[in-house]
């Protein structure tokens, strides 16, 4: 990757954070972990993922199902910028006239699955997997998983089952924030060592940090892993990516802020916003 292409992804990552708080009002939505996973998301779509706008249901296109669903602003903002939507239906967020709302949905072009309840795309990306396996064909299907997800036992059910089977055409992406909902994820059930947990079921793992460009570029080049064995790349985050303001807080979960907030946080985004933006002075609704 130049500098030139690294560069290209940095802005669109700030143009799809502009989205995401944008995203942040009139009802509201899942801020923290829309912008800790902003980066990986812009980096599938425009460095790795073998689908396009005008192919979305290409039979040779690669799969993304994005499981932790509730972080669907993060996919809106690179669809708009990526031109899979026109960005002005966002602002037809939570609208009963549009599809676009609090999770994934089919009739946004470029959605492979609705998702809402934790847990469940795993096992849908496996049977896709397993799918692409009999017929012999060449797509690869990425998931991307919450590290609080990681709770629910249909996800080691899927593990087991993609290890046995060894999908190697199968990329599992773990944001590891660190939060589940309004805890962090050690204070509940305590995860790690998650390497060492994911190569017990027959995987092959690396562990990336999830805001370098460079590191994704290192390890997604590189797929799958290990040949015969299903990739889990587990990328270190951070919750409220890009707003001091919000960052790592357990209470920045799901916001909904006035008009004003946001203007603030995205003049914050930029390096325009003062030190008492740092404090208690944002709301949340």
């Amino acid at each position: 990757m130049n500098a030139s292409e690294k560069q290209e992804l940095l802005q669109t990552a700030m143009r799809v954070r502009e989205h995401i708080i944008r995203l942040a009002t009139d009802g509201g939505c899942f801020i923290g972990a829309s912008l800790s996973c902003a980066d990986l998301i812009v980096y599938l779509y425009r460095r790795i993922l073998n689908i396009a706008p005008d192919r979305v249901d290409d039979p040779d296109r690669d799969y993304f199902l994005l499981s932790k669903g509730h972080d669907v602003p993060a996919v809106y903002g690179t669809f708009a910028e990526l031109g899979y939507i026109d960005g002005a239906r966002l602002g037809n967020h939570l609208r009963t006239n549009d599809s676009i709302y609090w999770h994934p949905n089919r009739n946004i072009p470029g959605v492979e699955f609705h998702s809402g309840s934790l847990g469940h795309l795993l096992s849908v990306g496996i049977g896709v997997a397993l799918d692409i396996k009999l017929r012999k064909a060449a797509n690869r299907v990425f998931v991307m998983l919450g590290d609080g997800e990681l709770n629910e036992g249909s996800i080691w059910e899927g593990c087991l089952v993609a290890g046995a089977h060894k999908l190697d055409n199968l990329v599992v992406v773990v944001d590891r924030n660190g939060f589940q909902a309004n805890m962090r994820t050690e204070e509940l059930i305590p995860l790690e060592p998650l390497e060492e947990k994911f190569a017990s079921f027959g995987w092959a793992v690396r562990r990336i940090d999830g805001h370098s460009f460079d590191a994704m570029d290192e390890v997604f080049s590189d797929l799958p892993l290990e040949k015969r064995r299903p990739s889990m790349i587990i990328a270190d985050t951070v919750r409220g990516k890009g707003l001091p303001s919000i960052e790592a807080r357990a209470d920045r979960w799901f916001v909904n802020f006035t008009a004003e907030e946001v203007d603030m946080l995205l003049d914050e985004l930029h390096g325009i916003g003062n030190a008492a933006l740092t404090s208690d002075t944002l709301h949340v609704r």
